[in-house]
């Protein structure tokens, strides 16, 4: 019994923070269309450097050439090494 007390008591806690915590920062409204358009301009802005970023990590490095492979020296055979 004392678990099942316990673990809902920790989920209540967990609850409640959650709630306020959405509720200090919460989702405003606003019928300012000059806040609207910012919001949109900030939105685009994010979208482009997002994409951005995502063109330029699937673009190949051009100028970097491949590196060539070393050759390893043959190995010796072990009758002719003695």
């Amino acid at each position: 019994m004392k678990k099942v007390s316990l673990a809902i008591l920790v989920s209540l806690t967990a609850l409640t923070g959650t709630a306020y915590a959405q509720m200090e920062n919460g989702v405003t409204m606003s019928t300012d269309p000059a806040k609207a358009a910012d919001v949109e301009q900030r939105a685009q802005e994010l979208q482009a450097k997002e994409q951005a970023m995502e063109s330029e990590t699937a673009m190949p490095m051009k100028h970097h050439k491949m590196a060539h492979p070393h050759h390893k020296k043959a190995a010796m055979p072990e009758a002719a090494s003695q």
